[in-house]
């Protein structure tokens, strides 16, 4: 139950990090572009929501360009910004008076509250808003240390947002009914125009990094099994973490929109901002509260401390922004649960799939009753069978003995792993294994790619390399073999089961079919010479040959297994819920993680394999 509320928690929390990097562009470019409404008086607030459309038009179809291509503009265009923010307020504090830096003076947040404890309360909602932007932090480790974030953090963008509100609250001293637009306001003539500029591209540049958090919060969200697969572009050979993902772009790019046509105003939209702050806040406090405790093992006072100083400021400020959800903040509670629920179901589903596929896997003492001829005919070829399993021999397997009459001399299952590297050398591609022994021709293959690889690759250059890498295992097995001195005897001479086996498989039209013996035995009318050469050429190796005439053997029976053709075999495992089931558990897999998965993007959709020499079969298990 708790690691249940723990998954509850951090699915919830990501939720809101999503949600909130709807709000961000929306917030950001158009507190940006209602600069235009002091600069030009004539502006009003549907152009200022025209604008700031365009605006976000603009700023997503460049987001696939990926961040090296316009990170040489970035760092200075921010650089800039914050220049403009400290000296503005340096200005604005030499012009209207140095008596605002007593507000460093906590007392003064005492006679805030003892004035008017209602307003003041509801005010902090919107102070709150003051350090938004810094739940995005964990994208920056992507491109920079630590070490480098923090000094930027403290030395930089401190100081300047410090000197930037400073400047405002001077500037509102002395003109207290100028309480809109304040920072435009603020900003002395002759560099009006160039610092709207300049803020327009800033809010650009954080809607944009809020976008490549969200990438990168999916992505690992993808990874844990936590979110339906989707397609993943790598802009970056160098950085890992930079990437861009097509269907989660335009679909923030339409949320934004929608958020930006629907509120309209600036206020209603910083409302929901802060509910999404908060909500990204107190998960965070929770989690590293955990972490604390169990990994970090910090003394569970320190820890306790921790906890009721955060927590118990959020929880203070996030009391303040529950006032404006009637106001219309409960659209992003709303698009925020759907969020989560997308991620629960698709986690609850995608664990139930996996372990009872690990649970019905074929166990080995079974594939010994079966014979080195799989209880059927041994067709020449070579057949590779895709799989998610790492080790043992998946349950779809025994669906395709049942299903089909006849199975290829030689099986591979392919298993394919992406790792965190940019390119994977063609001769580390392939991990090999034998599955059962030598006689059966069956292995295990580990195919690993870089994500920066070439995924669609040529089916024949695939089988080429897949193939060399193959008999470069079994020379090296042959190598290890000869240099045994205890060497007891090689699995080649296992003998094959007798037909009388109690073991049985059940097919998938309920007939029950023997073990031991070759399907196509039952249908006593077939006569087809092929099927002898294909018996005849499943060629098992002789145990009393000496090491070196073996692996000739094998070697050629490979070539002779390739020159007869590769055909592909993709099972696909569907879950469905059992009758006795509760409602709730067949309304969630039945419908919704069935719709889910059948939308996704399938673990094989990267694969260039050719039509003609595709077969699928598909399973279904019931959970």
């Amino acid at each position: 139950m708790l690691k249940k509320l723990l998954l509850m928690l951090v699915l919830f929390g990501t939720s809101m990090v999503i949600a909130d990097g709807v709000v961000t562009p929306a917030m950001s470019v158009m507190s940006a572009v209602n600069g235009l409404k002091v600069g030009i008086s004539s502006v009003n607030e549907g152009e200022v929501v025209m604008i700031s459309v365009a605006f976000l038009i603009v700023l997503f179809s460049l987001q696939r360009f990926g961040t090296s291509k316009v990170g040489l503009a970035v760092g200075p265009a921010l650089f800039i910004w914050f220049c403009c923010l400290s000296g503005i307020g340096i200005y604005n504090i030499m012009q209207y008076g140095t008596e605002v830096l007593r507000a460093f003076n906590p007392i003064y947040i005492y006679y805030y509250f003892e004035r008017n404890p209602t307003q003041a309360w509801m005010s902090l909602g919107g102070c709150l808003l003051c350090a938004t932007g810094s739940e995005a932090m964990f994208a920056d480790l992507c491109y920079f240390s630590v070490r480098s974030v923090q000094l930027t953090f403290v030395c930089l963008v401190l100081p300047c947002l410090l000197l930037g509100y400073l400047g405002q609250a001077a500037f509102l001293m002395e003109n207290l009914t100028q309480n809109e637009q304040v920072f435009f306001l603020s900003i002395p003539s002759q560099v009006f125009w160039p610092v709207v500029f300049i803020a327009t591209l800033a809010a650009l540049i954080a809607s944009r990094t809020m976008t490549t958090a969200i990438f990168s919060i999916i992505k690992q969200a993808t990874a844990l099994g936590c979110f339906p697969r989707l397609k993943i572009i790598h802009t970056s050979r160098k950085f890992m973490g930079q990437i861009y993902i097509p269907v989660m772009n335009w679909f923030l790019l339409v949320s934004c929109l929608a958020f930006v046509t629907t509120f309209g105003s600036i206020n209603e939209i910083g409302n929901a901002y802060g509910i999404a702050e908060l909500g990204v806040m107190m998960m965070t406090t929770i989690l590293v509260t955990i972490i604390m405790l169990l990994i970090w093992q910090v003394n569970i006072i320190v820890v306790l401390c921790f906890l009721t100083l955060f927590l118990g400021l959020e929880l203070f400020f996030f009391s303040s922004v529950l006032g404006s959800v009637a106001d219309g903040s409960w659209v992003l509670l709303v698009f925020a649960a759907v969020l989560y629920l997308v991620m629960y179901i698709w986690n609850y589903g995608t664990k139930l799939k996996y372990e009872t596929e690990v649970k019905q896997k074929l166990s080995m003492d079974l594939m010994m009753d079966l014979g080195c001829n799989l209880g059927t005919v041994r067709a020449p070829g070579i057949g590779l069978l895709y799989n998610e399993l790492v080790r043992g021999v998946p349950a779809i397997f025994g669906h395709f003995l049942t299903t089909m009459p006849a199975i290829h001399s030689m099986i591979i299952f392919v298993c394919i792993k992406w790792v965190p590297v940019p390119v994977v050398p063609q001769n580390e591609r392939f991990l090999f294994r034998r599955v059962c022994p030598k006689n059966y021709h069956m292995f295990r293959c580990i195919a690993r790619y870089g994500y920066k690889d070439v995924r669609k690759e040529n089916p024949q250059t695939f089988e080429q390399l897949l193939i060399e890498s193959l008999e470069k295992f079994i020379r090296r097995e042959a190598q290890e073999r000869s240099l045994e001195s205890d060497e007891n005897g090689n699995t080649d001479s296992e003998e094959e089961v007798a037909s009388s086996s109690s073991r049985v498989l059940v097919g998938p039209n309920g007939s029950i079919y023997s073990l031991g013996v070759p399907l196509l035995a039952e249908c006593g009318g077939v006569s087809n010479p092929n099927f002898g050469s294909s018996t005849s050429f499943d060629g098992s190796l002789d145990g009393t040959m000496d090491g070196r005439r073996s692996l000739d053997n094998e070697l050629s029976f490979i070539h002779m297994a390739k020159e007869c053709g590769v055909v592909y075999l993709l099972g696909h495992g569907d879950i469905r819920a059992r009758k006795e089931s509760f409602f709730v558990k067949k309304l969630v897999i039945n419908y919704f993680y069935a719709f889910l998965r059948k939308n996704c993007r399938r673990g094989i959709a990267t694969l260039s394999i050719p039509h003609t020499r595709l077969m699928q079969v598909a399973m279904q298990y019931m959970v």
